[in-house]
């Protein structure tokens, strides 16, 4: 069944500047209509969803689904179950997979594999270099014509600038938007957690806010020369917002993106709840509870490593500020699952990352929506039509006639997130056991449930 009435809730579709109380169709996987007291054909299930939001369905434009070459941590099943779990109706997948994905085989290979799924729809974004090793350009064009939908090293970092100045000339011929994970690696060197305070209390080798900054400055300078869309990946450091502010003021066709994890936590986190709780508790919005008291975790706990570093108080403020006055246009998980036994190591030999898909969405609207920084509308911008835009995807809209993906979401529903009831196949996420406030209900893609939290009722 691809036809749904949902009846009676608030219908926000940023896209198109709508805001209201009404009734959304979906006749044979499109948008049929949206209105008030609206009636569906004989047959058509009808969902009653009052008190809740109806919401073009979420995309996630940066996930590691592992698939091909590390299916322990991740399958691309795995990973969208996640997704459809998270409210999640489109996912943008990675390229740093084993192989990497440098060449069209391995895009058609991904493509098949998620439509034998038909969980959520998956887009795929092809290397800039070949093995993603930064030495030479991957074939941007054979990429493109195999449908992906941007290019990036994530996971790595294009050092040589004349490489990636090429590249973005390159990229600019298909119109495709090139993504960049920002990593200066004579600056980081071996840093495995932010340089400050508690590097130097915990005796960790730091990694300094500049190592990203730099890379952000190249990449607004060779946006500015080529005229290529440069998107630079899960910004941590308030640098980097204030270099994109001054840029996009400018006209440069440049954006950013930032992860849950980077506008909620910090690097007090590595010394454990104790000390992030009494130095930054103020700053996390929403995690009180009655019933629920805060989570508890050690000094050095791994699951707060990742990549980029969970930064200072002022970097966190700095991203909470880009995304509230728009500098920062999209949301993210850079969900990045991994073995147990991998992070269950020293923290300078676990892997960076973590998972993020089943928990972003309640994580944004405690920090953005419920704290009073950012219109509910405009939070969901980011989720839907903004990361549509970039990718030129054809979704992050309830326009009649578009496809009928569509997340219906509870901003108000208390919830622990219980690891027991995950859905990814690694379980490498620092936020287990936190009293969250929102979660998706339903998520619905080409017309047709894919999860939801209750039944459908029949008319």
């Amino acid at each position: 069944m691809n036809s749904l009435l949902l009846t009676g809730g608030r219908v926000l579709d940023p896209a198109r500047q709508f805001d209201a109380i009404a009734d959304l169709l979906i006749l044979d996987g499109k948008i049929a209509a949206l209105g008030p007291r609206l009636v569906a054909p004989a047959g058509v299930p009808r969902r009653e969803v009052a008190g809740q939001v109806v919401c073009p369905g979420l995309i996630d434009l940066h996930v590691h689904l592992r698939e091909p070459g590390q299916t322990a941590k991740e399958t691309i099943a795995t990973g969208i179950r996640a997704a459809a779990q998270g409210g999640f109706t489109s996912v943008v997948c990675m390229p740093n997979t084993s192989p990497a994905i440098d060449n069209a085989g391995t895009v058609a290979l991904i493509a098949d594999r998620a439509r034998a799924e038909g969980t959520v729809n998956v887009f795929v974004t092809g290397a800039i270099t070949k093995g993603i090793a930064g030495e030479e350009l991957a074939p941007i064009g054979s990429l493109f014509k195999a449908g992906v939908v941007a290019i990036t090293d994530d996971g790595h970092c294009v050092q040589n600038n004349e490489l990636m100045r090429r590249a973005c000339e390159y990229a600019r011929m298909f119109n495709l938007p090139v993504m960049d994970h920002c990593q200066d690696y004579s600056l980081v060197t071996d840093g495995v957690m932010h340089e400050g305070y508690w590097s130097t209390s915990l005796g960790l080798r730091g990694w300094p806010a500049a190592g990203e900054e730099m890379i952000v400055a190249r990449n607004i300078m060779l946006a500015e020369l080529t005229g290529t869309r440069i998107h630079c990946q899960h910004l941590s450091a308030a640098g980097s917002v204030a270099l994109i502010r001054e840029a996009k003021k400018r006209g440069v066709p440049i954006s950013g993106e930032a992860c849950a994890h980077h506008f909620t936590l910090t690097d007090a986190a590595v010394a454990g709840s104790e000390q992030f709780w009494k130095f930054d508790g103020k700053g996390v919005q929403g995690f009180k509870s009655p019933t629920q008291p805060y989570p508890v975790w050690p000094a050095y706990d791994t699951h707060f490593k990742m990549n980029p570093p969970l930064r200072s108080v002022k970097d966190r403020e700095a991203i909470l500020e880009g995304l509230a006055d728009g500098t920062i246009e999209i949301l993210c998980s850079d969900h990045a699952p991994h073995c147990n036994y991998e992070k269950e190591v020293e923290f300078d030999y676990a892997p960076f990352g973590i998972t993020g898909l089943e928990n972003e969405l309640a994580l944004s609207l405690m920090q953005l929506v419920h704290s009073g920084r950012l219109a509910l509308a405009d939070m969901i911008a980011k989720y839907t039509v903004n990361p549509a835009r970039l990718l030129n995807l054809a979704k992050g809209t309830l326009a009649v006639g578009a496809d009928a993906d569509v997340t219906v979401f509870d901003p108000e529903l208390a919830w622990v997130f219980d690891r027991s009831q995950a859905a990814s196949k690694s379980h490498n996420n620092p936020f287990y056991g936190w009293p969250l406030k929102g979660r998706a209900t339903t998520t619905i893609v080409g017309g047709r449930v894919v999860w939801q939290l209750a039944p459908v009722s029949q008319p």
